[in-house]
């Protein structure tokens, strides 16, 4: 029997997140798009902002209407952080499932969640239901799951490297170090000096080294692995390209290991996973567009250090597509269903 589609709303969707995620679900087979909201926009054909659309999407923006979104099977919030907080509640009680792909809901304790958005959580309450949406980790209570936190592009990165090592308790977990980049995309849509062309272009800066927003996330994402508290720095930069993450990352090994069959175990039977063959360096360009996270390991010398390389697209398998995998698993749906697209080359 054919799987029934799935009626979906979107709020926000005029961001690099929100075409993204338009992209994707305007080519899954099971997805019946039925609104998408913009204040700023409502009334304006979607493809007219987006012409990538055309043919595929006819709907308009409309202005976020709490009983029109309440007849959607499910509802994602591709918004900037605070937004979802204050829709989630009603739309739950409705018996609306909800993807949050902003940080609203990923953080369990509040008081760290408050920390570091700088602002007051307008439903606190609903942080210990929140399903973490790294599908490689949390699986089972994605299915089940009424709400979902879709992880942030730089914490998916860093901890589905470091995953198998903490797994596996074979490395030192005082001393993981996350070293990643980001293309210009991952700070979003707005106008910001520190984004134009002449500012970005021909340019390499570290950022946020006291503390970014997605330190706590991938803080608590570690530990909920290695199930005990673990000592983590991260340092993330910004480099003059479009699309994609690259994190390296160093683990100091406490013992004898053969790294590439843990790391092909581990992932061995995971769809959007490639642990590449020993002494691979992957590229951000090799998961352009797509729902990959592609994955080297290294053991430099055969020394105790060991060197991860990993690369996803920030607005794929950091963001919307996750976001549509999460989709998959909570609607009992083949995990690949829509996601199958190809990295884009050149």
């Amino acid at each position: 029997m054919a799987a029934r589609n799935i009626s979906i709303g979107i709020v926000g969707g005029t961001g690099y997140t929100g075409v993204e995620l338009l992209r994707l679900l305007a080519q899954h087979p099971n997805a019946e798009l039925r609104v998408i909201t913009s204040r700023t926009e409502a009334g304006t054909p979607v493809a007219d902002m987006f012409p990538n659309l055309r043919g595929r999407v006819a709907l308009r923006f409309t202005e976020p209407s709490a009983t029109t979104l309440a007849g959607c099977d499910v509802v994602f919030f591709a918004t900037p952080n605070g937004v979802a907080m204050g829709g989630a509640r009603a739309l739950l009680d409705a018996g609306v499932r909800v993807i949050d792909i902003a940080a609203d809901f990923r953080i369990r304790d509040v008081a760290v969640w408050e920390k570091w958005y700088g602002m007051k959580h307008a439903c606190p309450e609903l942080l210990a239901e929140a399903v973490y949406g790294l599908p490689e980790v949390n699986r089972e209570r994605i299915r089940g799951a009424r709400l979902v936190a879709n992880p942030g592009c730089y914490p998916t990165s860093v901890q589905l490297g470091f995953l198998p090592l903490l797994e596996a308790g074979v490395v030192d977990l005082d001393h993981l170090i996350a070293d990643a980049k980001s293309g210009v995309s991952g700070a979003g849509r707005r106008a910001e000096v520190h984004t134009l062309l002449a500012e970005a272009s021909d340019n390499f800066k570290a950022y946020g080294v006291l503390g970014h927003r997605h330190y706590p996330e991938i803080v608590q994402g570690l530990q909920q692995i290695a199930g005990v508290p673990v000592r983590t720095v991260f340092v993330p930069h910004l480099v003059p390209m479009i699309r994609g993450i690259h994190a390296t990352l160093y683990a100091r090994l406490t013992g004898p290991a053969d790294l590439q069959a843990l790391f092909e175990k581990r992932y061995g039977g995971e769809a959007f996973v490639d642990v590449m063959p020993a002494g691979s360096h992957p590229d951000t360009r090799s998961v352009r567009g797509a729902n990959f996270c592609r994955i080297a390991v290294h053991q430099p010398q055969g020394g105790d250090i060991a060197v991860v390389l990993c690369v996803i697209d920030n607005l794929v398998k950091g963001a919307a597509g996750q976001a549509v995998q999460n989709m998959n698993i909570m609607f009992g749906l083949p995990e690949t269903t829509g996601l199958g697209q190809i990295a884009l080359l050149p």
